[in-house]
Parts: C-alpha cells; sequence; structure tokens
C-alpha cells in the first residue's frame, strides 16, 4: 500500500529522536561568553608587572577590580588552553648522587653515626 517498507517508518521516527554526539553545555547559560572573558584574561595579564601569574590571582583581579564574577575553574581552563599558566617550579642545581661504598671494612664495625652514639 505505501509502496516502502514499515522498518523505514521506524527508522525515520528513530532518527528523530536521536541525541546528537556534542551536547551543548548542561546548565544556565554563561553571563560571559569565553571569548570575552579571554580578552580580560589577556588584558589582566598585560597589565600585570609580573611575568607568570598563577589562574588564582588572575582570578581574583577579574572579580575584585573589574567585577567580572566566573569560575576559577573556568579561568583555569581557559588559561591551560592558551598557555598562560605561570611556569612550574623546577629543581636547581644538579642532584647530589651518592657515588661512594655503603660496605663496611669488617662485620660489626661502625662507620656512620647519629647524635644518640656521640658521647660528649
Amino acid at each position: 500500500m505505501l509502496e516502502f517498507p514499515r522498518s523505514t517508518i521506524y527508522a525515520q521516527r528513530q532518527a528523530a529522536r536521536v541525541v546528537p554526539l556534542h551536547p551543548a553545555r548542561r546548565g544556565p547559560k554563561p553571563k560571559v561568553s569565553d571569548a570575552d572573558l579571554l580578552a580580560a584574561i589577556r588584558a589582566d595579564l598585560a597589565a600585570s608587572p609580573f611575568t607568570g601569574e598563577g589562574h588564582r590571582k588572575v582570578w581574583a583581579r577579574l572579580r575584585i577590580l573589574h567585577n567580572i564574577r566566573v569560575s576559577k575553574d573556568r579561568v583555569c581552563r581557559l588559561m591551560r588552553e592558551n598557555a598562560w599558566l605561570s611556569p612550574h617550579r623546577v629543581p636547581h642545581g644538579k642532584p647530589s648522587l651518592h657515588e661512594g661504598s655503603i660496605q663496611t671494612e669488617a662485620p660489626n664495625l661502625m662507620w656512620g653515626t647519629d647524635g644518640t652514639r656521640c658521647g660528649i
């Protein structure tokens, strides 16, 4: 009667209910878009006299000085995506490697001591 299989009708109904693979952000829409927030972060970093700033200081200055109320995690995410986070601290100098021997010359011979063995 319809000249096409019944499964086509069911497939079209099912296609109308399909959820997209990349759903939109849940919850209320933010008052400040990511592009505007990124511009505010860039302006704050340019105005700062320091070379490396963390996301917490930038977030606090945005909140206090510019009255931009956003999540600290959102500021961290945007700064991380644009490689604007402060550099991590790395140890300076060369490591002290132990290249000596820890074997005694004879059994039951003390080769090191601590504060409990010193007799004054």
